[in-house]
C-alpha cells in the first residue's frame, strides 16, 4: 500500500533570522510582519496560517533547488521563532485545504509531467490521482492566487 506525506521546510535555514532588527532582515531579503487578519500568512514550516497578532518573516525560499529550468523560489512566510516542521502522513493540512491550489507534478530528474488547479478540499484526491502515474516522483503544491509555494508532496509506502 503506498500514501503520500506532506511536511513542512526544515526551521534551520531560518532560524538566525529570528529576533534580528529590521534592518539585518532587510539586508537579508526579509521582512517582520504582524498577522493582522487570519487565515493570510500561511507559516510554510508549521503548515499553519499564523493567527493575528503573530509576528511572520516574509522571505525568499528556493523551494525547487533542481538543474532543470524548472528551478524555482518564490516568497513564504515562516513564523518567527517556528521550531517544528509539521508532517502530515495521508492528511492534508487545514491551510491547503481551505485554498485554491495549483499543483505540479515532477518526476525523479526534476522536470514537470503535469499540473492542476483544484480546490483543496479535492487535494488528497489530487495527490493520489498524480501518484496513479509511477513516473511521478513527487508534487509541489503552490497557493493558486499569489502563486506562494505552499508545500511538497512525497510518496510514502507501508512496509
Amino acid at each position: 500500500m503506498s500514501g503520500f506525506v506532506i511536511a513542512g521546510i526544515d526551521p534551520a535555514p531560518f532560524r538566525h533570522l529570528y529576533g534580528q532588527s529590521d534592518a539585518t532582515l532587510a539586508a537579508q531579503g526579509a521582512i517582520r510582519m504582524v498577522v493582522e487578519a487570519a487565515p493570510g500568512s500561511p507559516c510554510r514550516v508549521t503548515l499553519e496560517d499564523a493567527a493575528v497578532g503573530e509576528t511572520v518573516l516574509l522571505l525568499n525560499y528556493e523551494h525547487h533547488p533542481v538543474a532543470t529550468p524548472y528551478r524555482s523560489c518564490h516568497a513564504i512566510f515562516v513564523r518567527e521563532g517556528a521550531e517544528t516542521a509539521a508532517v502530515f502522513v495521508n492528511s492534508i493540512p487545514e491551510q491547503l485545504a481551505i485554498r485554491l491550489l495549483s499543483v505540479r507534478t515532477f518526476d525523479a530528474a526534476g522536470m514537470m509531467l503535469d499540473a492542476d488547479v483544484i480546490d483543496g478540499s479535492g487535494l488528497a484526491t489530487a495527490i493520489n490521482g498524480f501518484f496513479s502515474d509511477p513516473r511521478v516522483a513527487y508534487l509541489h503544491v503552490h497557493n493558486a492566487k499569489p502563486g506562494c509555494f505552499a508545500a511538497r508532496v512525497d510518496r510514502v509506502s507501508a512496509a
